[in-house]
C-alpha cells in the first residue's frame, strides 16, 4: 500500500521485470540464519530513480545473455538494528560456515562488516549479480553475496581469469548507468545521485502497490 513515507519508491519486480528476485533476509539463508526484521514480504524496493537507472543497466546486459539477480534493495532501519544484535551475540555463529569462516565473530562490527547504519536504508542502494541465460545459473563471481572477507573485494586477485571478468562486467554496466560501486562488496551499488542522500526509511518491506 503506497503512504505518504513510500511515495518515491517502486516495486523492482515492476520496474525491471527481467530481474530475478532472490531477497535473503527475507528467507533465513542469510548471514543471520533467520528471517530479518522489517522484511514482510519477498519484494525488491527502490526509489524511482534508482529502479530507472537499474532498468537500463538490465536492458543494456539482457541482449548480452544475463540478467541481473537481486538479493536486497531497500533495507529498513530495523533489519541494520537486527544486523547489530545479532552481531553482538556471540553464541550464534550458525551461519558462520556459509558467511565468515575465516573471522572470529567478534570483529564483525569493528572490522566495518556491521555499520549501525546502512545506504540501502536511503533506498537507492541494491546488492545483485549475474544471471547468466546460456548456463542457466548465476554467473561464477567466486564468492558468495555477503561472504566476509577479502574474497568480497572487487578487485581481489586470488579469483580466476574468469571470475574477475564477471564482476567486472557487471560493475563497469552499473556504473555507466549511475551507480557507484563499494569496492570491498562486489554486489554492491548505491545510485550516485540518489534522491535521498540524508534520509534513513524506516518502513517495512513489502508491497508498495
Amino acid at each position: 500500500m503506497q503512504t505518504e513515507e513510500t511515495a518515491g519508491f517502486v516495486s523492482v519486480g515492476e520496474a525491471v521485470p527481467d530481474a530475478i528476485l532472490e531477497i535473503r533476509y527475507y528467507s533465513t539463508f542469510n548471514f543471520i540464519g533467520s528471517r530479518v526484521d522489517g522484511y514482510e514480504q519477498p519484494v525488491a524496493l527502490l526509489t524511482g530513480e534508482a529502479a530507472a537507472r537499474l532498468k537500463e543497466v538490465s536492458d543494456e546486459l539482457l541482449p548480452r545473455g544475463y540478467r541481473l539477480k537481486i538479493f536486497d534493495a531497500y533495507r529498513p532501519c530495523k533489519a541494520v538494528d537486527h544486523f547489530v544484535r545479532w552481531a553482538e551475540d556471540p553464541a550464534d555463529i550458525r551461519m558462520k560456515p556459509f558467511f565468515y569462516p575465516d573471522l572470529d565473530k567478534s570483529v564483525l562490527i569493528s572490522g566495518g562488516y556491521i555499520a549501525g547504519r546502512s545506504s540501502h536504508s536511503r533506498g537507492s542502494a541494491v546488492d545483485l549479480t549475474l544471471f547468466d541465460m546460456r548456463a542457466h545459473r548465476e554467473a561464477d563471481m567466486g564468492g558468495p553475496f555477503d561472504f566476509f572477507g577479502e574474497r568480497s573485494h572487487i578487485d581481489f586477485m586470488g579469483v580466476t581469469k574468469e571470475q574477475l571478468s564477471n564482476r567486472l562486467l557487471l560493475r563497469d554496466a552499473m556504473v555507466r548507468h549511475g551507480f557507484l560501486p563499494l569496492m570491498e562488496e562486489w554486489w554492491h551499488f548505491t545510485l550516485e545521485k540518489e534522491p535521498y542522500p540524508d534520509t534513513y526509511f524506516t518502513f517495512p518491506v513489502l508491497s508498495v502497490r
